[in-house]
């Protein structure tokens, strides 16, 4: 069972300048789990990775590990393994020597230093490559070698900062899968910070949504996906559509849209991309229609946009429908789970 509170950000905060970069976060982190901080570029995450990791100080607030307050002890002090975007490799130095680093720097003896950062590329499936150079290695055995040089010093704590934005679209798969299984394996407590929904929902036991420097939700990938609430991060995690309006007698109603089944007290609808349908005779409680705007094939489905009398719709369908056409007036069917309120 997890240790509720392993890691305890209390009012953190942040600042540069005049602006608050990170504005009195409070988070509680269990042992082993993975949490992911998502959201866009400027809403804090990074900024309070490296609070963590004592590479910012912060204006206020603190960070507990453990039951130990390290707010205030240097980086070189605080047992954290951290993976940098830029994996930030010595280039001069083979792979093994890089991972036996953090050894080197924490005065641990040669024979045990080799021995344990030869484990740690076992660990990533990287022995073959012990004696290469970084620049003679691909970017994900690159991202490996960064992740085993962050494990080998047996850390209380691993943060990743968008360690797979530098790999394509196949290798981010792959890689995101092989930290995921190795984390669980492992069982250490990791802070995985990225702006890609799908690395998150993927990789996460749970995923605080940030904006503006505080976390707008928080909650399981399920939770958040099925039933956001606020609109921020209904927009932010995958395609959705937001609409104002107000609820009467059980019937939400927003101008050229209505959708029976409404909570009282909502005042906005969601309409979830994937699971809308373009009909001429709607089964669902919505009630919505339009124009066809544009059709973007993307090999698995299309991406098709609707402007009606509430706002612009997304709808993402599967591509062995028929191909919608442009300009066509059309209504908008819901299916299951198409639909929540905030």
């Amino acid at each position: 069972m997890r240790d509720r509170g392993y890691l305890i950000l209390d009012a953190l905060t942040a600042v540069y300048g005049d602006t608050v970069a990170v504005d009195k976060l409070t988070l509680e982190i269990n042992r082993g789990e993975l949490l992911s901080l998502l959201g866009p570029s400027g809403c804090g995450k990074t900024t309070t990775l490296r609070m963590i990791a004592g590479f910012v100080p912060p204006a206020s607030g603190h960070i507990t590990v453990n039951g130990k307050d390290i707010t205030n002890l240097p980086a070189h002090k605080r047992n954290i393994g951290v993976v940098f975007q830029s994996y930030a490799l010595f280039p001069h130095l083979s792979a093994l020597e890089n991972v036996a680093y953090g050894l080197r720097m924490r005065n641990v003896a040669t024979a045990e230093r080799l021995e344990r950062a030869r484990a740690a590329l076992e660990t990533v499936g990287l022995t073959p490559y012990a004696e290469r150079l970084p620049g003679n290695l691909s970017g994900s055995q690159q991202q490996r070698v960064a992740l085993a040089r962050a494990l080998v010093i047996e850390p209380e704590l691993l943060l990743l900062d968008e360690p797979l934005s530098n790999l394509d679209a196949n290798l981010r798969a792959e890689m995101r899968d092989e930290i995921r299984i190795l984390q669980q394996r492992l069982g250490i407590t990791t802070i995985f910070v990225t702006h890609d929904q799908q690395e998150a929902l993927s990789m996460s036991d749970r995923i605080a949504v940030m904006s503006g420097g505080i976390i707008s939700e928080l909650g399981t990938p399920t939770m958040l996906c099925d039933t956001p609430k606020t609109a921020f991060t209904a927009k932010f995690l995958g395609a959705r559509t937001v609409v104002s309006g107000e609820v009467e007698n059980g019937v939400f109603q927003s101008k050229g849209a209505a959708c029976s089944g409404a909570p009282d007290g909502a005042t906005q609808m969601v309409l979830r991309a994937s699971r809308l349908r373009l009909s001429d005779d709607p089964q669902g409680p919505l009630s919505l229609s339009g124009t066809i705007t544009s059709v973007n094939y993307l090999g698995e489905t299309f991406e098709v946009d609707l402007s009606s009398a509430s706002g612009p719709v997304r709808l993402i369908i599967p591509s062995d429908l028929p191909r919608p056409v442009v300009g066509a007036i059309t209504s908008v069917d819901a299916l299951g789970g198409a639909v929540t309120f905030i």
